[in-house]
Order: structure tokens, then sequence, then C-alpha cells
């Protein structure tokens, strides 16, 4: 597709999104019809979002159909989920209407903010923009922000500011940060992963310095110093960098770290000066770092120090990102997104301080080709907890081509448990948790539900 998104971007221009109630693509629809554009779209089910959708008189076809894509239409808008062979994208070429993705909608309302904060990594995307968030509000800035989840300060995953400043989330999956315009890149860490897509960890990391080689003139490289692969990939970019971690190389540093159960107290030094201290309310080092990724975009940014403080002093976790579910039978349930062995490690380094009297995991794999990729590396964090449970693996976009269950995976950890339906699962953790103790669920597929179960059932 050689024709850019800019040229659609016109009041009375009729668009029609594909997947209109996905994550991001939901956002999109409410700012371009917001922008005056004539907007439709399709999904698979009704959803809130597309309640929230049609509430603003977006009129949304529940399911794919081709009879759904007319000539009147400029322009289609697709979701990543939707391939080539999707009915709507396929009559949508038919009739020579041009196919977009939805990136490079977002890439063209990018370039009309001053500046345009984009916030990548293989871990750390959505608690890192939601930080910023936090930040940008407690400032004034009145941001446009794009989060891959939900955060309660905004009560959804989204926000339409008049300010000059967009925030956003970046996935390097299908390469797709690469249809942004970022002023500010800010690159968490580099990790092997949607190896479905990447050939290898080179081609990961390849993939990241023609993200950070976007920034436009004037524009600054935000990267994680204690990442060996961020900066491999880095190495000698022609762009303006500031680097965040613990050591003492960083320009933005922690110091005198102090946690105190789930919460972590430090200070942060820019460029070897004090710049603030910081009170976090999410536990464990993996949040040190993103708010020092934070807080090095606002310095960046020209955000003030107590901006920064007050901000984050506010911020309680995205949903799905640890997030606290309730209780059931005196043990704490909580819920966390990471369907990766670097994030599972994170979230078990995190928790394992906490002075439970054991650790429960339920964990759901997000996909086969992921789970076979990783599949040593994802044996060793799950031996870690007291008591793994395992669900069936979460095909997200897949078909089990490969031969690969969650059966394989407890096969390898001994004691784990691994049950193909939530009733089963649910039977077992009704049957085995005692107060004291910390369940977690764990994955991005809808493994939440079996803690919001228990815990309703609780009541």
């Amino acid at each position: 597709m050689t024709t850019a998104f800019d040229e659609y971007m016109r009041p009375g221009k009729r668009g029609y999104l594909i997947g209109i109630g996905g994550v991001s693509m939901a956002p999109l629809a409410e700012v371009l019809h917001g922008e005056g554009l004539s907007i439709t779209g399709s999904d698979i089910q009704h959803s809130d979002k597309v309640i929230h959708l049609e509430s603003l008189g977006i009129r949304v076809n529940i399911g794919h159909d081709a009879a759904n894509i007319t000539p009147e239409l400029d322009f289609v808008i697709r979701t990543a989920a939707a391939r080539d062979d999707n009915p709507e994208v396929r009559a949508a070429r038919e009739m020579n209407i041009p196919v977009f993705e939805r990136t490079q909608a977002w890439g063209a309302l990018m370039k009309r903010y001053k500046n345009a904060l984009c916030i990548a990594g293989t871990h750390g995307k959505t608690t890192t923009t939601s930080m910023c968030t936090h930040i940008l509000m407690a400032a004034e800035k009145d941001p446009t922000v794009m989060i891959g989840g939900t955060l309660p300060l905004l009560h959804a995953g989204h926000r339409v500011g008049s300010g000059d400043t967009i925030v956003m989330e970046s996935c390097e999956y299908y390469d797709s940060f690469l249809a942004f315009y970022p002023t500010i890149a800010v690159i968490l860490d580099i990790d092997a992963d949607h190896l479905d897509y990447f050939a290898d960890l080179e081609a990961i990391k390849a993939s990241f310095r023609r993200f950070a080689r976007l920034v436009s003139p004037g524009g600054t490289v935000i990267a994680n110093r204690d990442d060996a692969n961020t900066m491999s990939a880095l190495a000698d970019l022609d762009r303006p960098m500031l680097t965040f971690g613990l050591t003492p190389e960083a320009d933005v540093q922690a110091v005198n770290i102090i946690s105190k159960g789930a919460q972590t107290d430090f200070d942060v030094l820019y460029r070897g000066q004090p710049f603030t201290h910081l009170h976090l309310q999410v536990p464990g080092l993996h949040n040190v770092k993103n708010a020092l990724a934070a807080a090095a975009a606002a310095i960046t940014l020209g955000i003030s120090p107590t901006a920064v403080k007050y901000g984050l002093a506010g911020f309680q976790g995205a949903n799905r990102r640890f997030e606290f579910k309730g209780k059931f039978n005196g043990a704490d349930v909580y819920d966390d997104y990471s369907h990766h062995p670097g994030e599972l490690q994170a979230l078990l380094d995190a928790v394992e301080p906490l002075g439970y009297k054991r650790v429960i995991l339920v964990f759901q794999p997000h996909t086969y080709s992921r789970t076979r990729a990783l599949f040593g590396e994802f044996v060793r964090q799950l031996q870690r907890p007291d008591l793994t449970i395992l669900a069936e693996i979460y095909a997200a976009r897949e078909t089990n081509t490969l031969g690969i269950s969650s059966a394989s995976l407890a096969k390898e950890i001994p004691g784990s448990i691994f049950r193909p339906t939530f009733d089963e699962i649910e039977t077992i953790l009704r049957a085995s948790i005692q107060p004291g103790d910390l369940v977690l669920t764990v994955g991005a597929g809808d493994v939440y539900k079996i803690g919001e179960d228990l815990v309703a059932s609780g009541k």
C-alpha cells in the first residue's frame, strides 16, 4: 500500500474498521469519528466497546461479511487479526478500496502532535504507558493516550485530549510500530518473542533499531541501560539517546531502593544529580525500571519532578497487571497478563518477598508457537511456585499444527497439575486454597475468569 493514510484524514471521508471492537481499534474509531469522518465497522461479537461505539452513532456489524463492504467507502482499516483471507478484506480489494493497517492510521494521527511518545519493548509496555499517562495528567498536559489495556485513572484504555502530546503503546509484532512517527521512542527491553513472525532474536533487534531510527530530528531515544539486547541493538545509533536503569552508567538511575511489601521507595538521579523521590504502589524491580523509563520520558518533555512524583504516587497498576481481584478462603487473588517467561520471572521475583504462606500459580500459555519456541524457559519459571496449575493453551490467532499442549509442560514440571477446563481447575483450587496463600491467575487469554469466579463465590 503506497497511498498515505493522511489524505483520508478529512471530515466526510467514509471508513470501515474491521475488528472495530478491539483494544486499539475502538479508540481509533472514536478518534476518527471525532475528526468528522463517517465511520462504520464490524466485530465478531458484542462487547462493552462495541456498545460504547454504537452510543456515539457508529454502526457496527456483528460478524465479517463481504456484503458489509460497499463501493461508497473511501478506505478500510483492519485489525492485525484480519488477514488477507478475511472476506471483508477480500471484498475491499476487489473493489479497489484502499486497505490500511491500524498502525498506519495511528501513525497519521500522530503527526498532528508536537510530542509523540511511543513506548516499545518486549515487556512492560502497558505499565510504562500507563505510568507516563499518570505523569502527563498530573502535569496537566491533557494528553491523547492509547494503551493496550484498561487504566483505572481513565476508566478506559484510551483518552482523547486537546494537548500537544500523544502517548502510544507501540508493539513490535508484525513490525507494527514501524508505521509510527515518534518524537520520543522508549525501548524498555528486547527479548525473544513473536517467533511465529520474527526469524530469531537478531531479527527482533533489527526491528527495534529501525523503530529507534524513526525518531524525528530533534527527538530522543530512551533506552534501558541494563538490558544488553537493547544496548546492542542501538549501538552507534545516530539519534540522541537518554538511558535509564539501576547501573551508575545510566542517565536516569534509581538509588536507595527500599521495598515494603508491595510498595517500593527510591530516589531518582538524573545524570548523577537528585531529581525526585518516588513511592510506587506496585511491587518489583521491573516496575522500578518502568518508572525510570517514564521519568526519563518526563525529563525529555520538560515535566517537573513534582509532577513525576505525584503522578506515579497515584499509580496502582493497569488492569491485568498484578491486579487485585479479591479474596477467597483467606487467600489473596491477583491476576496478571504475563505470557512470556521473562514476564513470569519478573512477576515471581516481585511476589516472592511479599511473605505469603504459599504461591499458587494458575497459568494459561498463550499461543502454540510461543509455548514451543520458549518451552524450556517456561518450564524453569513454572517450577518456582509452590503449586502450578496449567490451563490449556489459549490459541488466540493460531491453530494447533504443532501438536503441543499444556500437558506437555506439566510432564516436565514436578508436582504441577494440568486440567483442560476452567471448571476442573476451580474445583482443585477450592479444595487447595488456604488462608495466607497468594493465588495468581496468569496469561494473556481468559484465565482471569477463574479468579473472578472464585472471588464471587467467596462473597
